[in-house]
């Protein structure tokens, strides 16, 4: 069973600051707008660090994906009736930290361009699961006890 931590700071209307622990799932970076949006709309979900990058995009009633950058192929996904409800939040599957940084949700409905930002944090973990924990203990528990049997042992026999 794996917990997702997730903080949420508005820092403006328009900008949400959310952070992660590295190894969750999944991260939701949203972004709402009015419900029943017209069937051209728009949606692309871009993060901008050195360049821009595209991260996801919505046209034409589908997912536009030929310009996705390759660091997020197969990562992420949008709600199915998107339009209807207006719920166009981005789902980032397995992040991590080099996915930290900037992202803008555009949504281009008729003339009217709108946008929200979302400064992801991925954290790296700083606990492992049990069962990690276990091993890490056993296998320094056997490295330990076998150098404790080199040192006992006589100095000619250690060559032998």
């Amino acid at each position: 069973m794996q917990f997702c931590l997730f903080c949420f700071t508005v820092l403006s209307d328009q900008e949400l600051k959310l952070e992660v622990v590295e190894g969750s799932e999944s991260v939701i970076l949203p972004c709402k707008t009015i419900p029943d949006l017209p069937e051209d709309t728009t949606v692309e979900w871009a993060r901008f660090d050195r360049e821009i990058m595209m991260v996801h995009e919505y046209s034409n009633g589908t997912d536009q994906l030929k310009n996705q950058d390759d660091r997020y192929c197969d990562r992420t996904k949008m709600n199915k009736d998107l339009l209807r409800t207006g719920d166009l939040s981005l789902t980032l599957i397995y992040p991590t930290e080099r996915d930290s940084g900037g992202y803008i949700c555009t949504i281009y409905r008729d003339k009217d361009i709108q946008k929200q930002k979302v400064v992801l944090q991925v954290k790296g973990q700083t606990c492992q699961s049990p069962k990690m924990m276990l091993f890490l203990y056993f296998s320094t528990e056997q490295f330990f006890q076998r150098q404790q049997m080199i040192i006992q042992q006589p100095f000619s026999e250690s060559f032998k």
